[in-house]
């Protein structure tokens, strides 16, 4: 269908409105019109294997939906539904003549504030990605729920849309297609228990459904998600972290998979305080966060490859890289990763959590390890928010044995499912460095434990300094540790106050995997013991 009436209209009309020029931007399935604080969205007449706008009919239908539902999650961002009729004297908005289109109204925000060009710009931080994890948690906990929705089926629709799409596409060799669509089915019969599971648990709901980093920004200071799927329910009835998995498959291929892992440890500690009871593999669902980032970027190179189509680029043009590069990135989120348990003690102000996040993304399957923090846990248990304070009596010996005993738990949940896992704690006795290091191996993975340590007054310092966050430690808290001691220490020793110390621990923890790869009997990873 010929827009070209429609185009013109909306320019004119919106230049009026808002007493400014009016600039335009297409995706691959709307055409935005921008001026001043307001933006009028058209939706593309376009056909695809996944959507229908063919008709005026069906775009009306999908802006009252995009309006419906963003306003979930960005209320203050859409602003409603104008239709466009032709009236005897031209088109106008909202007449009583035949309908020849409709545009979401909504308002603006700058662009710069939109979390992919955030990343690119080196501007997106670990705030930005923990209040994001908060903000997807709620709005996952209130969605509306589907337990009697096949989980496995669910999947097995997408992936014939893929296959459909990329049969379609001569960008990728159709050998490399066979291969990746062969391991996104052989993956989808091992996985099928685990998505059933989780869609009889409650964990498909009327998500997002289109989660990547354009599609959120930063709004009135807030991470706002919009543009959510509206044109089909049944690709936006997902398992939440199938929706969550395409912000951290793209943070992975942005080269930010450090605030890939912060998403999923933030998220996945957030929404689990938010569920029933339910089985730690079927509640946790980490063994399906690759295979879901892989099935975001395999969807993200078909439409990358069809707007290259489309739009006649030259060859090898931008979106020509990028379907490769997602392309790319799908085959290998899907190759196997071994395990590992990380353990790092040290006092309070020695940066524990610092390191654990500085290297989580290094180890396990994507979008990486398992971070486990005794501040956090203690909370959780005491139903607080990490950044509010216990009192006294929440740090007594009893309370903190419980805690290294969630720990430890937590610690075997995330192995059994594959995992890699890096917890957190002072660990200030012997027994407790011993207990942890058996966890590594009762489960047969190699286990790093790292003692990080720095001059007392630096440790003085950092605690004195630190700002409001998990741990409640004060500088009276450290003085009694530093009395304590803490006994023969096996583990290795990093001064965390050196410039180069992450690059020790990740020699070390090379180390480690190297030897445990070299003596695991019938080629099987088993642990390491203490690093030496």
């Amino acid at each position: 269908m010929d827009q070209s009436a429609t185009i013109a209209f909306l320019t004119a009309a919106l230049e009026r409105e808002a007493g400014a020029p009016v600039s335009n931007k297409q995706t691959h399935v709307s055409l935005l019109f921008l001026a001043g604080e307001r933006v009028f969205k058209l939706k593309r007449a376009v056909r695809f294997p996944y959507l229908d706008f063919s008709t005026p009919p069906l775009r009306e239908t999908a802006c009252r939906a995009e309006v419906a539902l963003n306003s979930r999650a960005a209320p203050k961002l859409y602003l409603g539904v104008r239709r466009i009729t032709r009236q005897p004297d031209g088109l106008a908005f909202d007449g009583d003549g035949e309908l020849v289109d409709c545009i979401v109204t909504m308002r603006r925000f700058a662009e710069s504030n939109l979390f992919d060009v955030m990343a690119r710009e080196d501007r997106l931080r670990p705030e930005h990605i923990e209040a994001l994890a908060e903000i997807l948690a709620r709005f996952h906990a209130s969605a509306e729920r589907f337990p009697q929705i096949d989980g496995a089926g669910i999947i097995d629709h997408l992936l014939e849309l893929n296959e459909l799409s990329f049969a379609d596409s001569p960008i990728f060799p159709a050998a490399d297609v066979a291969r990746l669509n062969g391991q996104f089915r052989a993956e989808l019969a091992r996985l099928a228990p685990l998505f059933d599971a989780r869609a009889a648990g409650g964990l498909v709901r009327l998500c997002h459904g289109d989660l990547y980093l354009r599609n959120i920004c930063l709004f009135e200071r807030r991470p706002t998600p919009f543009d959510c799927i509206e044109f089909d329910e049944r690709l936006a009835r997902i398992d939440v972290l199938y929706d969550v998995a395409f912000t951290m498959m793209d943070l992975w291929l942005s080269g930010r998979r450090d605030l890939a892992n912060l998403l999923f440890n933030r998220y996945a500690s957030a929404l689990n305080r938010t569920l029933p009871d339910l089985p730690a593999r079927v509640r946790d669902g980490f063994a399906t966060l690759p295979y879901f980032m892989a099935l975001r970027a395999a969807i993200r190179a078909h439409i990358a490859a069809s707007q290259a189509i489309s739009s006649h680029e030259p060859n090898d043009g931008a979106h020509t890289r990028e379907a490769r590069a997602y392309f790319a990135l799908a085959a290998d989120l899907l190759a196997p990763r071994g395990q590992i348990l990380i353990a790092i003690g040290g006092l309070s102000g020695s940066g524990k959590s610092t390191m654990a996040a500085a290297i989580a993304a290094e180890y396990g399957p994507p979008p990486g390890a398992r971070t486990l923090n005794s501040d956090r846990t203690r909370k959780a248990m005491h139903k607080i928010r990490p950044d509010q304070r216990l009192p006294p009596a929440a740090y007594e010996i009893s309370i903190t044995a419980a805690v290294y005993l969630r720990l430890m738990s937590r610690s075997l949940d995330a192995l059994a499912q594959g995992a890699a896992v890096i917890v957190d704690a002072v660990y200030s006795t012997e027994a407790e460095r011993a207990a942890i290091a058996k966890i590594a191996q009762e489960k047969h993975v190699p286990f790093f434990g790292l003692w990080l340590e720095a001059d007392p007054e630096i440790l003085r310092k950092r605690v004195s300094e630190r700002l409001k966050g998990p741990s409640d430690a004060n500088v009276a808290v450290l003085e009694a540790q530093l009395a304590r001691g803490a006994g023969r220490i096996e583990w290795t020793r990093v001064d965390s106050s050196r410039p180069d110390a992450k690059e020790q621990v990740l020699r070390a923890v090379r180390e480690v995997l190297a030897k445990a790869s070299t003596t695991a009997p019938s080629g099987e990873a088993r642990s390491g013991g203490r690093a030496e």
